[in-house]
């Protein structure tokens, strides 16, 4: 049997399923009291709560604030007291909790910007996992809690896969993920993406049908899920082993210290994008050299306030305690495109707004009176040991820059530590258009492809025709070898910290543009270092010359060889 799905985080993956389906209404969920949810939610609440913890003391902070934020929510009164008061009236539980959950993920779905539309299923994900506890008369229903499947390697299948089931499940065997609801920009699929874990989504309903413990295949490059016969065929079981890196690979990777270099002698820095302590480890292991971009308002997406200075120190600080005397580039929070957090929604004065435009939410940081300054404290005072980078997301003005600038400035000189570098990300068409001019006014540049391409092409994250390879556009790729051309000219580093620079149709052409340092996702450190080598610079920047002249992407990648 095969089932299909939208790619939403890459790679193949072997192993038994892991089935946890929908909660029945039975006969323990309909005899449930009033009392009886109130503890349900209440316990819901305080299991993510101790996840989160556990987190925390393992010093993966930046998954425990996700897992904190949903534990919240659970807590929440106004989002139990109406299954409650439904019951007082007579409805059933099951039907009280679904109605009173769905409610508020309703809300949330007539929001016109769709990646926070998508964030309803964090609600119904609360909702399930309440009935499972009422159904299983008090038992935990954490994010193993009702799975069924052998130990071992697992593909988890189940109606919306969390962050917390990745998270929790992320070293105790699982290799995949299927979720019959969610999206590309859901949470799960960051955390996804972000641990190398493949993953597919809005596959059919059917497959939590299945038998549990069936071994399978996921391919999660073309979106199938293969189940049953006589279960994977050796061909497809080592191409999956293939995809993961093992013991071995790790352990070579970690024993090359010196970045990679082409076939012709040019050296290429590889560093990793992270947003959590277990990412920064896995990249690290692969051999990357150190972190590129430190992605620090993930934890923050569903926030109902700025975080505070607490708060941003036990997230930075068990990821920025691994990079001691190694790149620590570190962004300030991008609440932009799909990363905007309810209490930015609400200070944009519509009540369904689209989206906010690109720069507002670093216009926010800016104008708030103290946001940027008790970041910038926190990176400075848990990343002293690290070579810290300070990364500005959207900028669209100079008079942004210096407004960072002064306020690193003074926050270094309070505590008594030296100003690190202060860079730009370049993601917006008219930035990279004017990088001379910003080129004077910073410390390096730093590509994100992903959304530089979608401006000059018109796309959104959510779009179909959307994708890292297409940052081999011809008019993307103009753009980025005049950004390096700028840096070049002004003696400061260019890199590009986007996905494009883990596809193998772009990372030539970018090497030939003149990049010289890429950041990748921590699963795909390995597999670039190993197209660095590969590579010959002079080829690619005759390749890359070609590609300027041509019409379309797809004319592109026709010329890129295979790596």
């Amino acid at each position: 049997m095969r089932f299909r799905g939208l790619p939403v985080s890459a790679g193949t993956a072997a192993g038994t399923l892991r089935i946890i389906g929908d909660t029945a209404v039975d006969d323990t969920t309909a005899a449930a009291t009033p009392e009886d949810v109130t503890a349900a939610f209440a316990a819901v609440a305080a299991e993510r709560s101790a996840l989160a913890e556990r987190l925390r003391a393992a010093g993966r902070g930046s998954e425990a604030e996700i897992i904190a934020i949903g534990a919240l929510r659970a807590g929440d009164p106004s989002l139990s007291a109406p299954a409650i008061a439904a019951m007082r009236d007579g409805a059933d539980a099951a039907g009280a909790v679904r109605a009173a959950t769905e409610g508020h993920a309703a809300a949330m779905e007539k929001l016109a910007n769709p990646e926070l539309a998508e964030r309803a299923g964090d609600i119904r994900q609360i909702a399930s996992a309440v009935l499972e506890r009422l159904r299983r008369g008090g038992a935990a229903a954490g994010a193993d809690g009702g799975a069924d499947g052998a130990a071992g390697d697992f593909i988890l299948v189940r109606r919306e896969v969390s962050p917390a089931d990745l998270i929790e499940s992320a070293e105790e065997g699982l290799v995949g993920a299927v979720s019959v609801a969610g999206g590309a920009s859901s949470h799960a699929a960051i955390v996804a993406r972000g641990l190398g874990v493949p993953m597919i989504a809005g596959a059919s309903p059917e497959v939590l049908a299945l038998s549990p413990g069936l071994t399978a295949v996921l391919d999660a490059d073309s979106g199938e899920l293969t189940v049953g016969g006589s279960g994977p065929s050796d061909a497809q079981r080592a191409a999956a082993i293939r995809r993961r890196p093992g013991p071995r690979q790790a352990a070579d990777a970690k024993r090359s210290a010196e970045p990679p270099r082409t076939a012709d002698g040019h050296q290429v820095v590889v560093l990793c994008n992270v947003a959590s302590a277990v990412e920064t480890r896995r990249g690290l292991a692969a051999g990357a050299a150190g972190v590129g971009l430190l992605r620090t308002e993930l934890p923050y997406t569903q926030a109902a306030n700025w975080p505070t200075l607490a708060q941003q120190q036990s997230q930075l600080g068990p990821i920025l305690e691994l990079l001691a005397d190694r790149t620590a580039v570190v962004r300030l929070l991008d609440f932009s495109g799909d990363k905007i957090p309810p209490f930015l929604v609400a200070q944009s004065g519509a009540e369904v707004p689209a989206s906010l435009p690109a720069g507002a939410g670093l216009a926010a940081l800016l104008a708030h009176p103290s946001a940027l300054a008790d970041q910038l404290r926190a990176i400075l005072e848990t990343g002293r040991d690290a070579r810290l980078a300070m990364l500005i997301p959207m900028v669209t003005s100079l008079r942004e820059v210096s407004r960072v600038r002064e306020v690193l400035t003074a926050t270094a000189a309070a505590l008594g530590v030296a100003t690190p570098p202060l860079g730009i990300m370049v993601e917006l068409e008219s930035t990279a258009a004017n990088a001379a001019a910003f080129a004077a006014a910073v410390d390096f540049f730093s590509i994100g492809t992903n959304d530089l391409t979608g401006d000059v092409l018109g796309l959104g994250r959510r779009d179909q025709a959307a994708g890292p390879a297409l940052a081999a556009h011809p008019r993307v790729l103009a753009l980025v070898k005049g950004v390096a051309k700028a840096g070049r000219e002004a003696g400061i580093a260019v890199s590009v910290c986007g996905d494009s620079a883990a596809d193998a149709r772009v990372l030539p052409l970018l090497v030939g543009a003149g990049v010289r340092t890429v950041s990748v996702p921590a699963a795909r450190v390995s597999t670039v270092r190993s197209w660095i080598s590969n590579l010959n610079f002079l080829a690619c920047k005759e390749l890359t010359e070609r590609a300027v002249q041509a019409s379309t992407a797809a004319e592109v990648w026709d010329l890129v060889p295979a790596l």
